[in-house]
């Protein structure tokens, strides 16, 4: 667990003043050409036109990738240097998972906080069209070996012992180490050790897509989502997310096979995050500097909190370890929480942390406390969709959800919103916002 983090530091305040992401597109399909360094130096310049910020303002970029470019790899500065701000700008890169952004927000909030930087730009982005291929490890050790060589006979003889299938590539393995599990796995395990039904599941699915799809027709992601034209030829704009169906139903839902266990699973691509490229930006402003500037606050950061747990026991409950902790530092229960996004890694997921918020057994068995987190009002979770039918680009869901929350307290012009991810790993994210 991290440190005691208040939302004042000597009399210094952090607010969200404003935010962008690209639309979210599945894996493979319009942003096939992209990479994410090329979706998050899109965003973060679009970013600073949109809201008037001047690259010689910004004191400091934290910014995030998973899936992360091997010729690139701190893509923060990459940033920096893709957007045109001046090379004097501080940028370093992390990663959390899926926290990754939220990760992002909570270093600029504390390089703020301690006096460090004043304005700090923090986000994520990855490409799953582009991940970095490997290769078995005979061929690598080949091709080391023929890079060293002096002469033509030493580099062909580095290569005499591949068979043929030594040389097909492997794509990364979304699964995590210690276990071996992948995160669909670890969403199985959840389902069956939770008794949470494949009919649960669907449903819950089929209402993130309703909500999502009736949140863009209402015109809530019009401001929050910038219209990206695709490379190379430039003619292609996607100016929405493709991932939400407004066709779906639970009967479709319900004739998808399950993915990864085929024979007895209830884990389906439908009630499934799908692999998604996309990027997202916010930034962060010391009260009084966004006052002197003009910069008018969304909302104020109030705590956060991180936790770890077994992730060979039941890898996505991060949330119900992170939340009660951040509501603690914050001085609240989540009674006093008006909205809450919870990261929609899977149906399964969703479904196992809300019962576990609710559940006074849960609470004390596993936090040591002889209350339940809070029972999360359904009307106020997830309103406007969530991960499974707006799309996971891992590093770039904390700071969608940041922004997205933001914007209701202004919707609102008041309350407090709780913002909380599962990640690979066993770790789980909190993130407090208030108005």
């Amino acid at each position: 667990m991290d440190s005691t983090a208040p939302g004042i530091v000597n009399g210094r305040r952090v607010a969200i003043v404003a935010g962008l992401r690209t639309p979210f597109a599945k894996s493979g399909t319009v942003y096939r050409d992209l990479s994410a360094m090329g979706l998050g130096t899109a965003v973060v310049t679009e970013l600073m036109q949109r809201s008037g910020l001047r690259g010689d303002q910004v004191d400091q970029l934290v910014y995030g990738a998973v899936v992360a470019d091997v010729t690139a790899p701190n893509i923060a500065r990459e940033i920096v240097l893709g957007t045109g701000m001046p090379r004097s700008v501080d940028a370093y890169s992390v990663s959390r998972a899926c926290a990754t952004s939220t990760q992002a927000i909570v270093n600029g909030a504390q390089a703020i906080l301690h006096g460090d930087a004043d304005i700090v730009i923090a986000g994520g982005a990855d490409s799953l069209s582009k991940p970095p291929i490997q290769y078995d490890d005979a061929v690598v050790s080949a091709l080391m070996a023929a890079n060293t060589a002096k002469d033509l006979p030493s580099k062909l003889k580095a290569f005499a012992g591949l068979r043929p299938k030594d040389l097909a590539p492997k794509a990364p393995e979304l699964a995590d180490k210690s276990s071996g599990l992948t995160m669909g796995d670890a969403a199985e395990k959840m389902a069956r050790e939770n008794g949470i039904s494949r009919e649960d599941q669907d449903a819950y699915a089929f209402h993130s897509h309703r909500k999502a799809v009736e949140a863009w027709e209402k015109g809530i992601y019009d401001d929050e989502v910038m219209p990206l034209p695709v490379p190379p030829k430039y003619s292609t704009t996607v100016t929405q997310d493709t991932i939400p169906r407004a066709d779906t139903t639970i009967e479709k839902l319900s004739t998808l096979r399950p993915v990864f266990d085929r024979k007895y699973g209830s884990v389906t691509a439908g009630n499934s995050s799908p692999l998604t490229d996309g990027a997202s930006a916010v930034v962060l402003m010391e009260a009084a500097t966004a006052e002197a500037l003009g910069f008018v606050p969304k909302a104020f950061v109030r705590s956060w909190a991180f936790a770890a747990l077994d992730p060979s026991w039941q890898m996505l409950m991060g949330p119900s370890f992170a939340s009660p902790i951040a509501l603690d530092r914050a001085g609240m229960t989540l009674a006093d929480i008006d909205i809450v996004d919870m990261h929609e890694a899977f149906a399964a997921q969703m479904l196992s942390n809300i019962r576990a918020f609710a559940s006074t057994e849960w609470a004390k068995e596993y936090l040591g406390r002889d209350t339940a987190i809070g029972e999360i009002d359904e009307e106020n979770l997830n309103p406007y969709g969530g991960s499974i039918s707006l799309g996971h680009p891992f590093a770039a869901t904390g700071a969608r959800q940041a922004l997205t929350m933001a914007n209701e307290l202004v919707r609102r012009d008041k309350g407090t919103a709780l913002i909380t991810q599962c990640a690979a790993g066993g770790l789980g994210a909190a993130l407090i916002l208030e108005r």
